[in-house]
């Protein structure tokens, strides 16, 4: 796995590439955005994003990255403002970790953003999952159908759904799509749940795809 680390500070990114060697992951760095775009190709596997570049802001970056690549985006910053989570999370980031962090705990957000990025094996379970008539949700190649219209979401979002479509008929709660689709049971998830299903909705447009239950969670809607 090759991970792409985005920091201006040559010494944060010399101690993280270290760490990162040791545990067995080939990495390269970038210290500001024009470099990281031409560094970024097809066997970067995630990219480590650090706000505060010196030719661009970060979420603006971001946003550039998952407007070119579905590759998983962890933002690592110092920036702990609940507006700067929602502005990274928007503009196509998979989880955020605020700085000062422990390394062990940035590699477990790694390697989780990186096994929700895999397809599913068309071995594994079953491919296409209906919801109605005029929903189809494809398991192996990622995508979502309303009305015979593709609807371009991103990997956490199409996660959020694929969970729900597991469970017809279910209102799954919080907590439970926090610690599946974001391998995690830390609360504080709860408002960056909120953001991506907010886009799924407005992506989905006068169709209501997904229902709030009031004190449980969310639920598939008319399942």
């Amino acid at each position: 796995m090759k991970i792409l680390i985005v920091e201006d500070d040559e010494r944060v990114a010399g101690a993280l590439e270290a760490f990162l060697a040791r545990s067995g992951y080939a990495t390269a760095h970038a210290a500001d955005g024009a470099t990281a775009m031409e560094m970024l190709g097809a066997d970067t596997e995630v990219v480590l994003l650090d706000l505060g570049l010196p030719d661009v802001d970060g979420i603006d970056l971001c946003r550039r990255i998952r407007g070119r690549s579905e590759v998983p985006i962890v933002v690592v910053t110092a920036r702990s403002q609940v507006t700067e989570r929602i502005r990274g999370l928007r503009a196509g980031a998979d989880d955020f970790v605020i700085k000062p962090y422990d390394v062990h705990e940035l590699l477990a957000r790694i390697e989780a953003v990186t096994r929700r990025s895999r397809p599913v094996r068309p071995e594994s379970e079953t491919r296409v999952l209906m919801h109605g008539d005029d929903v189809e949700i494809d398991l192996v190649s990622r995508r979502l159908v309303v009305d015979r219209t593709p609807v371009d979401l991103t990997p956490k979002e199409f996660d959020i759904v694929a969970v729900l479509a597991r469970y017809p008929g279910v209102a799954v709660p919080k907590d439970r799509l926090i610690r599946e689709v974001w391998n995690t049971d830390w609360r504080g998830f709860h408002h960056s749940l909120e953001v991506h299903v907010g886009a799924i909705r407005r992506k989905t447009g006068d169709r209501r795809l997904i229902e709030t239950v009031r004190g449980v969670g969310y639920r598939l809607a008319g399942s």
